[in-house]
């Protein structure tokens, strides 16, 4: 076999990998994107219906949600972005929903629901009391009385109950026009002696996340404690042993890709947290805060707060910067490229509400980056340019000495001194778009403002692969091909963009290197298929304004493009 066959083979065996063993490595590392939101279905676009995902075994049987919340008296939830209720039997936060966001991007689908009560399917809940050490404090089936009937911005609510030893225990709750409710318990002590008071929080939910966690992205457990930000443990650690952490200020909870609950105690004091597993695959975030000495005839009062909801980035900034919530941004886990990817989030976010299409702000994102880099960028493809030109020089050089492999490496380095080319010229402006392309990648993967954000005509989830498919003729045969070869129309134009740019790169003198690089657009369009649409986007445009500039660069040096076609 000659060497140029075995190049070849070679080839054809790196590209199989590439195509079949892409996806078990993209799985694990880069998670492409999100589920579909729509599918084409007979030529139409149909909306994807939200699929129940599996509910873990929880304790007792599993019942219907409006019978379980009509079985205590409960006070009523009301803000502009949450709805809900709050049991008194327990003093929990257990009934929640979002109401800014939807299960689906059908127009009657339910919205989010965050927490959900003891007994129920998906439950999920807050609770706050105190430790049991002498202080005798209401149980947890203890029906504590309101102060009013509905808690709102402005409006807060006091839960009141009392013990048989002389102390009062009281939870007062406010909430904002957001997703941070504020809790003080305070106990009033009317007994003869002194007791401990120590306070605690609890989050409690059944099953793990519904979002998989990958190595680029959190879901599950997380804390922040003694300023550093903390994704190690995810819920197989949990269930081998708890998780146990002690810090002044920080916070705990569950993070999902777009939902967060976290308790956060008093920021200033000491706390003892950890996570642990329950039977029946409960698991629970907690916290108790450093014991005090309540004497006779006085009263304590010690503060926490409880998130539950959407982790937006302005506001998870927010609360970080202007409300003493410590570090609660790094709820989203930004990783590596943070400095680039909020910088570019911000700005992506401004451009969509200058023009009202995430679509249009990415093309518009990619125009002022390419602007930025111009030139360099211009000054490397001039540099790519005079490669192409004088490769008919290399070609005779190779010739001549093709049976001195080192003389020809010298007479090839000393054409590209006297000629003042780089033969790496054209790598430059790719390196410059890796922390740009993975900074966007991330915005798309977890900003839950990319989530159900449209484009144009099918194209309804920036943040999802290309559903329109030629593969089963666009929805026409009744059928949805795998996963690796429903090719979307947008990679196949991505395909194409990339075959085009490609083009005008100087041609590889060895035949298998051409073949090499004819394949190329083509196996890498089955590489991004899977991946967001907006990030296919932002490669499109960055194609198109590549090939632009090399044609006005031949425009402006004809003699390149002379030389050239010689």
């Amino acid at each position: 076999m000659s060497q140029e066959n075995k190049n070849f083979v070679l080839f054809a065996v790196i590209a199989a990998l590439i195509l079949f063993g892409w996806p078990v490595i993209q799985n694990r590392f880069f998670p492409a994107a999100n589920p579909p939101v729509t599918k084409i279905e007979g030529g139409k676009t149909e909306i994807v219906e939200g699929k129940a995902a599996a509910t873990a075994e929880a304790p007792g049987a599993i019942r219907d949600r409006r019978v379980v919340l009509a079985e205590s008296p409960r006070v009523k939830i009301e803000t502009p972005t949450m709805q809900g209720s709050i049991n008194l039997k327990g003093a929990r936060i257990d009934d929640l929903v979002l109401t800014n966001y939807k299960e689906t991007i059908a127009k009657n689908s339910p919205p989010i629901r965050l927490l959900s009560p003891a007994g129920t399917a998906d439950a999920n809940f807050a609770a706050f009391g105190w430790r049991d050490d002498g202080l005798a404090p209401p149980a947890a089936d203890t029906v504590w009385t309101a102060s009013s009937t509905i808690l709102a911005p402005g409006k807060p609510v006091t839960l009141s109950a009392a013990n048989a030893n002389g102390q009062r225990f009281q939870i007062e709750l406010s909430v904002d026009k957001d997703y941070m409710f504020s809790v003080r318990q305070t106990v009033a002590n009317g007994g003869r002696n002194a007791v401990p008071v120590a306070t605690y929080g609890l989050v409690n939910r059944v099953g793990v996340s519904k979002d998989p966690a990958s190595w680029t992205i959190h879901t599950g457990p997380m804390s922040v404690a003694n300023g550093a930000a903390n994704y190690a443990p995810d819920f197989k650690d949990v269930d081998k042993e708890p998780q146990k952490f002690t810090s002044t200020g920080g916070w705990l909870g569950f993070t999902d890709k777009y939902w967060l609950t976290a308790l956060l105690p008093d920021q200033a004091r000491t706390f003892d947290g950890q996570f642990r597993a329950g039977a029946n695959h409960s698991y629970q975030a907690d916290y108790t805060a450093a014991p005090q000495v309540l004497p006779p005839g006085r009263e304590l009062t010690q503060t926490s707060r409880f998130f539950a909801g959407a982790k937006e980035v302005k506001l998870l900034d927010r609360y970080t910067d202007k409300e003493g919530a410590t570090k609660l941004d790094y709820a989203i886990d930004w990783g590596w490229f943070r400095v680039i990817e909020k910088p570019i989030f911000y700005y992506l976010d401004w451009l969509f509400r200058m023009v009202g299409n995430f679509g249009v702000a990415i093309i518009l994102l990619t125009f002022t980056i390419r602007a930025l880099v111009f030139p360099i960028a211009q000054r490397q493809y001039a540099s790519m340019a005079h490669m192409r030109a004088v490769q008919p020089k290399m070609k005779a050089i190779q010739e001549r000495f093709k049976d001195d492999k080192q003389r020809q490496q010298q007479e090839i380095m000393a054409l590209y001194k006297a000629e003042k080319v780089n033969p790496l010229a054209g790598c430059l402006p790719t390196l410059l778009q890796i922390p740009i392309f993975y900074a966007l990648y991330k915005v798309l993967m977890l900003t839950i403002e990319m989530r159900h954000q449209p484009f144009v005509a099918w194209i309804k989830d920036l943040s999802a692969p290309d559903p329109l498919t030629p593969v089963n003729l666009f929805g026409l045969l009744p059928f949805t091909p795998p996963h690796f070869l429903a090719i979307g129309v947008i990679p196949i134009i991505l395909g194409i963009s990339m075959y085009f740019q490609f083009k005008l790169n100087p041609t590889p003198m060895d035949d298998t290197q051409k073949q090499v690089f004819a394949l190329m657009p083509w196996v890498l369009m089955f590489v991004m298929a899977p991946f967001a649409v907006g990030l296919q986007v932002y490669w499109i445009t960055t194609n198109i304004i590549t090939i632009v500039q090399q044609r006005v660069l031949y425009a402006r040096h004809p003699a390149l493009l002379e030389a050239t076609s010689k």
